[in-house]
This record gives C-alpha cells, structure tokens and sequence, in this order.
C-alpha cells in the first residue's frame, strides 16, 4: 500500500488552487474524494493553507460574485450557488458590501440584451410576465423586476 504523506495532500490542494479558487468545504470534498481516509489530515492541510492566506473564502465569493454579474446573473441566484459552495453567510455579505454593482441597472441590462431596447414600454402582460420570468430565473429580486416598469 502506498503511504500518503500530508505533503501529498498539501500539493494536491495547491494544485485545486492553482486552477481556480475554492472554497474549505469544496476542497475538503475533492481532498476526501481522492484522499479518503486522511480526513484529519485534510483538515489540518486546509486550515495551514487557510492561515497562510492560499485559499479563502472571501476572495472565492468577491470573484465568484464578479464573474456571475458578468454574466447577467442577480443577487439571489449568486447566493444560491455560494451557499452551495459552502461559502459563509458572513464571507458572502461582506463579499457582497464590496462589490460595486447596481443590481437595477444590470437587471435592465439583461432585458434589453434579451428582450431589445424598449422593452419597459411593452403594454402588453403577457410580454411583462415573460419579461418577469426571465429575470427571476437569472435570479432578480421582485424589486430589481418592478423597477424596470
């Protein structure tokens, strides 16, 4: 049997770094995954990595937030995902105070991207639910849609 030693486990989770940010719980998962009973040894690698500023969680979200907004994506749908990720609710709220973005500018955006120029000055329901609905999937609060109209 091969002797894994935290070296080991320490490069592997450099090398996940190196690619993309991740978050503890994330890299803790692919760690366990590769390295399945080391569990205590992942954690203690995680954490020096943690202290020594390689991985963080804050700067995961303040990244992750800033690529979903360049791709049209709202607040709620951007949580969702952190959440997902493991991110803290404490990481996520400061990510999201330092982020610049006006959320109603990007939802009016969005819909003139999808819908065209003038699309607010749709009459018609059926065209403002569609409307509704698109954002809400790309994850607008109720207040980023009825701004727009």
């Amino acid at each position: 049997m091969i002797e894994i030693s935290p070296k080991d486990i320490r490069r592997a989770a450099m090398d996940m770094l190196a690619r993309r940010e991740h978050a503890r719980f994330e890299l803790k998962q692919k760690l366990s995954r590769k390295f399945s009973d080391q569990a205590q040894t992942i954690e203690e690698e995680i954490l020096k990595l943690t202290r020594e500023g390689l991985q963080s969680d804050a700067r995961l979200a303040e990244a992750f937030i800033r690529a979903r907004t360049n791709k049209g994506q709202g607040p709620m749908k951007i949580r969702v995902e952190l959440r997902n990720k493991g991110v803290s609710d404490d990481d996520m709220a400061f990510a999201f105070e330092t982020c610049s973005t006006d959320w109603f500018s990007l939802a009016q955006e969005v819909a003139e991207k999808k819908f065209g120029p003038g699309f607010e000055r749709q009459q018609d329901m059926k065209e403002k639910s569609r409307v509704a609905r698109f954002l809400s999937q790309r994850g607008f609060s109720y207040d980023h849609i009825s701004s727009l109209y």
